[in-house]
């Protein structure tokens, strides 16, 4: 099952969405949020690792982390 991580700030409303495709994308999703909490963020950065079979499931049961801006490709 797909899998996908978002980093979102409370603060300015900003977030990061990666996507981690196939079997193991769910775990991959995972990992990606263990490895993110390590270098610790800041109290304004959440980070999450959700499972759905697309994006906009996620963005339609999850949609408090689709109301701001989207920096994922400023980020890259």
């Amino acid at each position: 099952m797909p899998g996908f991580t978002i980093q979102y700030n409370k603060k300015t409303q900003e977030r990061l969405v990666e996507v981690f495709e196939g079997h193991s994308g769910h775990r991959d999703a995972m990992k990606r949020r263990l490895e993110l909490e390590k270098k610790h963020l800041g109290k304004d950065w959440e980070i999450v690792s959700l499972n759905a079979a697309s994006l906009a499931s996620i963005e339609q049961s999850h949609s408090r982390y689709f109301h701001g801006r989207d920096i994922t490709l400023l980020s890259r």
